[in-house]
C-alpha cells in the first residue's frame, strides 16, 4: 500500500535522512525503529505532508504522490497520531474529532447530530466506549488516545501512523490498544508503529524497518529476528547488558532520608522507609499505588495528610519545592517536556535556571563567563550530545533532554535526586547511558530514589526496592528478593499499615 523510496532531507547543513526506504503492506502492523535522532519522526512528517522531502518518491497503491501539506495527505488516506496529543482539552470528543472540518446543515449551522453519529460509528468500529459529550480533559489518557485514533479513522485513513502510542498507557490499556490495532489490521489498514518498548514490537508487529543516524539499515520479519539482533541493528553495536553491576550492600551507609510516617490520604495507610547515601532506592508498584505522590510529599509538592521525614538528620519537613531544593533535593519529573524543561530555552538557560543567584554580580548583571563555564562542565559530566550550551533543548533527543535536567541538579549540587520514570520515551541505547550515569552518581555519593513502571529497570538497577500498594509502602526488598515475582506479590497483596 505504501512505498517511500530514497527519501532525503536536510535542515541547513545537517543531513537528517540519507535516501531512506520504507514499504508497508495493507493489513500489516509495521514497526519503524531507531534511536532518538534516527530520523523516524522526520520520515513520518514527510509522509504526512507536514514537511517536504529534498528528494525521493512516495507511492500509495503504486501511484506516486507529493503532499504539499497535511490536508493533501489526509485526502489520500494517511492519518497520524502524534506522541504529543493534538487535542483541545475543553472541547468534547466529537468536537475534537471534527475540528476544522465540522459538518454543516444546509442552513450553515453545525450539524451536531450528524457529527455525533459519525463519531459513535467510528468508535464502535474500534470497539471502544468513550464519553462523547465530556471535555477530553476529563477523559483518561487511554480514552484520549482512542479519540486521536478515531479522529484519524474518521478521515477514512487507510495508512495509520502511531507514534509512541503506549508511552503513557497502563499495561491493561496497552493490551486494549493492541486489540484495536489487530481489528484495524483485519480491516486492511496499514499501520506504522513507532515504539521504544521492544517487547511490544514482538507482540503486535509483523515486520520491522530500522533506521540509524538517518540511514536505512534494513527490514526484517518479526519471526526472523531476536531482541539482541534488533538492538544491534538500532545502535550499531551489541549491548550485552543494559544495567551496570550493582555494588555490594552497604547497610551501615549514612541515612540521608528517614521517612518515619507518610500518610497520603485521611484514614489511609502510611509508609515508612529510608534512603541511604550512595544507593538507588527503587519505588515499584502498580499505576496509582502512590509512588510518585509519596516522593513529591517529601519535597512539599504533594499535600499529604502527614509527613514526618528527617533529611540528613533534620526533622523539619520541606513545605514546598523551594525549601526541598535548599535542602539538597532535585527532581527529574515524569514529564520532562512539561515539568522538567523549558524546551524553547537553551541548554545553558535550563541548566542555570535554579542557579542565577550565584552568577549575579554588580546588582542585576550576570557573570556570563562563569555561567557558561559551569554549564559546559555539567553537560560534559553527564555526556550531553549537542552542538554546544546554546543549543535549544527542543532540538535534543529525549535521552539528551533527560541529561540536561540531571546536569541542572549537578550544577546546583543537590546530593539527593528523585528520578520519576527516568527512561520513558527513550531508546535502548540512551537507556543504557542513563543507567550508567545513575550508577556513577551513586559511586560519587549521590543518593537516588527511582520511580519506575518497568520491572526490568527496577530489578536490574535498584539496590533496594520499596513496593507500594494503595498509597503506601508494603514491603522493602533487597538482595535476591528483588525479582519480578516477589515485587508483584507484594504489589497486589501486601499488608497495609494504619496510623493508630
Amino acid at each position: 500500500m505504501l512505498q517511500m523510496k530514497g527519501i532525503r532531507k536536510a535542515f541547513g547543513p545537517v543531513q537528517v535522512l540519507h535516501g531512506v526506504n520504507l514499504e508497508v503492506q495493507a493489513g500489516e502492523v509495521h514497526a519503524l525503529l531507531g534511536e532518538n535522532g534516527a530520523g523516524k519522526s522526520t520520515m513520518m512528517k514527510i509522509l504526512c505532508g507536514i514537511i517536504g522531502a529534498d528528494d525521493g518518491v512516495i507511492e500509495i497503491d503504486g501511484k506516486a504522490r507529493h503532499f504539499a501539506h497535511y490536508d493533501e495527505a489526509i485526502a489520500a488516506g494517511v492519518g497520524i497520531v502524534f506522541q504529543e496529543f493534538s487535542l483541545i482539552p475543553y472541547l468534547t470528543a466529537v468536537e475534537n474529532i471534527f475540528l476544522a472540518r465540522e459538518k454543516k446543515t444546509r442552513f450553515g449551522l453545525l450539524d451536531r447530530k450528524a457529527m455525533r453519529a459519525r463519531a459513535k460509528e467510528v468508535l464502535d468500529k474500534l470497539g471502544v466506549e468513550v464519553s462523547l459529550d465530556k471535555p477530553v480533559a476529563e477523559l483518561s489518557v487511554a480514552e484520549q488516545q482512542f479519540v486521536e485514533i478515531a479522529k484519524a479513522l474518521s478521515l477514512d485513513a487507510r495508512i495509520l501512523v502511531l507514534d509512541e502510542p503506549t508511552a503513557t498507557l497502563t499495561p491493561s490499556e496497552v493490551e486494549y490498544l493492541f486489540k484495536v490495532m489487530r481489528e484495524l489490521r483485519s480491516q486492511g489498514v496499514a499501520i506504522v508503529f513507532i515504539s521504544h518498548h521492544l517487547e511490544e514490537i514482538f507482540e503486535i508487529c509483523d515486520r520491522i524497518t530500522v533506521l540509524r543516524d538517518g540511514e536505512y539499515v534494513g527490514t526484517r520479519r518479526v519471526g526472523d529476528i531476536d531482541t539482541n539482533e534488533l538492538v544491534e541493528m538500532m545502535v550499531g553495536r551489541r549491548i550485552e547488558s543494559n544495567f551496570p553491576p550493582k555494588p555490594e550492600a552497604r547497610p551501615q551507609a549514612r541515612v540521608v532520608i528517614d521517612a518515619q510516617t507518610i500518610q497520603l490520604h485521611k484514614a489511609g495507610p502510611f509508609s515508612s522507609f529510608q534512603l541511604r547515601q550512595g544507593e538507588i532506592l527503587g519505588f515499584a508498584g502498580l499505576v496509582g499505588s502512590g509512588r510518585t505522590e509519596t516522593a513529591l510529599s517529601i519535597m512539599g509538592a504533594y499535600p499529604a495528610v502527614r509527613v514526618n521525614v528527617e533529611i540528613n538528620g533534620d526533622a523539619t519537613t520541606p513545605r514546598n519545592p523551594s525549601e526541598a531544593l535548599a535542602r539538597g533535593i532535585g527532581l527529574l519529573p515524569e514529564s520532562r517536556k512539561e515539568q522538567g524543561l523549558i524546551t524553547s530555552f537553551s541548554i545553558m538557560q535550563n541548566v542555570s535556571v535554579n542557579n542565577y543567584g550565584k552568577y549575579r554580580k554588580m546588582g542585576a548583571f550576570l557573570d556570563l563567563a562563569a555561567e557558561r563555564k559551569h554549564t559546559v562542565k555539567a553537560i560534559n559530566d553527564v555526556r550531553v550530545k549537542a552542538p554546544g550550551p546554546d543549543a535549544p533543548c527542543d532540538t535534543l533527543s529525549g535521552g539528551n533532554q533527560q541529561k540536561v535536567v540531571i546536569a541542572r541538579w549537578l550544577n546546583h549540587h543537590t546530593p539527593i535526586l528523585i528520578f520519576d520514570e527516568p527512561t520513558r520515551g527513550i531508546d535502548v541505547g540512551a537507556k543504557a547511558e542513563i543507567y550508567q550515569l545513575m550508577r556513577e552518581l551513586t559511586e560519587e555519593g549521590y543518593s537516588i530514589i527511582m520511580i519506575s513502571s518497568e520491572l526490568p529497570e527496577i530489578t536490574g538497577l535498584a539496590d533496594r526496592v520499596c513496593v507500594f500498594r494503595s498509597g503506601a509502602v508494603v514491603a522493602t526488598l533487597e538482595g535476591a528478593a528483588i525479582n519480578s515475582e516477589e515485587i508483584m506479590k507484594h504489589a497486589t497483596t501486601g499488608k497495609l499499615n494504619y496510623v493508630a
